[in-house]
This record gives structure tokens, sequence and C-alpha cells, in this order.
């Protein structure tokens, strides 16, 4: 079997807790096949050398602050992947010389906020990988590329970010008002996607006036890239198995490539 690959829209922390906005990630996933394994590279890990996660169930990271109580209550106890761990570690070493170990490092809410509505029950081992610390473009795309073969085993590879994420133009108001830069810059990508254009997408800042206030850095662009990345060994269908906005300016896209 092999597994389409996914970007997931992250979101805030709190869609956590929010199960209408849950709702579309829960029909994604149950419209997938069922994943042997799930991959996650998460906008909220980076480190050099690239690194794998925890093998065996840690607790969570609540990587952030101000939130309501019961959002660090919450629980993803899914199980740890060691075998896919030393498949992945290899890879990496075939693609970029050397691969870290972080066995005590639990998810970070990239990996555990859509996993808790994308598959509730918590019982498929899930494996995050680092992102490339002050990596280019370039090479998250070849991260995904690298680990692309897993694909064929059953394993679902997902990047979680985010395509428009400016935490500075962020609008509280009810309803709020989504921008025209972030409306275009959203819309700019689906097109790339669904006509492949790699070059484009690999080198979105030179590409589009609204990079910049879309993503001040690049960290929550780059799973996409990942996904292209390991979509890109045999280019195929693209969806978009969600969409709109959330706070104004922050997209809810989501991509499956089959």
């Amino acid at each position: 079997m092999t597994m389409p690959v996914g970007f997931v829209a992250h979101g805030a922390p709190t869609l956590a807790l929010d199960h209408v906005k849950g709702a579309p990630l829960r029909a994604w996933a149950q419209a997938m096949p069922t994943p042997q394994a799930i991959v996650v590279v998460s906008a909220h890990w980076e480190t050099s050398p690239l690194s794998t996660g925890a093998v065996e169930t840690k607790p969570l990271i609540y990587d952030f602050s101000g939130f309501p109580p019961p959002l660090y209550q919450v629980q993803y106890p899914a199980p740890g992947a060691p075998a896919l761990s030393q498949k992945v570690r290899v890879c990496i070493e075939q693609e970029f010389g050397h691969a870290a170990e972080s066995p005590q490092r639990g998810f970070d809410h990239g990996v555990w906020v859509p996993l808790l509505h994308m598959y509730p029950q918590a019982n498929i081992p899930v494996l995050q990988v680092s992102l490339p610390r002050r990596a280019s473009a370039q090479e998250v795309f070849r991260l995904g590329y690298a680990l692309a073969s897993l694909r064929e085993e059953g394993v679902l590879l997902l990047g979680s970010g985010v395509i428009t994420h400016n935490l500075a133009r962020l609008d509280f108001s009810d309803p709020p008002v989504t921008p025209v830069w972030a409306q275009d810059f959203d819309a700019w990508c689906a097109e790339r996607l669904q006509t492949w254009d790699i070059e484009a997408l690999v080198n979105f800042r030179q590409q589009t006036p609204n990079a910049l206030i879309a993503h001040p850095t690049d960290e929550h662009f780059s799973p996409l890239l990942f996904a292209l990345g390991a979509a890109s060994v045999v280019p195929s269908l693209v969806a978009f198995p969600v969409v709109g906005f959330e706070f104004g300016s922050l997209s809810r896209r989501c991509v499956q490539f089959d």
C-alpha cells in the first residue's frame, strides 16, 4: 500500500479543544487509507543535525503559554516506532551524512494538535523528525525526498505547519477579516501545488511579493516543502481536504498528495 503524503495546518493550539474545527481533519483522515505508522515534521522542532524524536511514549510538550488550563491536560499517548526510527535515520544519513537521536523528546503541539483530531484513538505509531535548522528550502525539500520510499511501507509522511503564518497580523474580532495578502498568498500556493511548480514553491521568497508578510520566518512554510519533496518522486493528484482561514489571516489549507 502506497500512502498519500500530507501537509496539515496545525493552527493555534486551541484547535485541540475545538471539535467543530477538528471535524474536517477527522473526515480527511477517515477518507485516507489507515497508515501503519506516521512520520511528522513539525514547524516547532528545528535541529542541526537532523534528529529523530522519542521511540516510546513520552509526555507531550506544551510549547506555548497563556492558554486555557484544559489545553495543558490534553494527552496523546501514541505508541513509538523504534524500527521505523532506524529506517528514517538510514535514509537521512544517506542524503545528509548524519542523523542524531533525541529519545527523550515528546511531541510538540505541531504534532499532537492535528493528530488528536485525525487519529483520536492514538493507536498508530508516530515518529517525529526535526526540521533542519538554518537550512535552505532546497534542503527541506530533499528531506522529504529522502524519506519518500517509506510510503511504500504504509507510512504517512506528514508536514505540519501553516501556509500563512504571521502572528502579528492575527484578527481576534468577531467576525475576523481575512486580508488580501493572506488570500493571495494562499491562492498562489494552491495554484503552484496543483501545477506542480516545484521551482516556484522552493523559491517562494523570490516568486511572490506577499512572501515576507505571509512568513516573516520560514519554519511554518518548510513542512509544506517537506511534503512536496516526499510526493515529488512520482508527482500525482493534489487535493485540498481542508481550506479557509481562522483569526483572519491564518490559513487552514491542508494538502493531500496521492
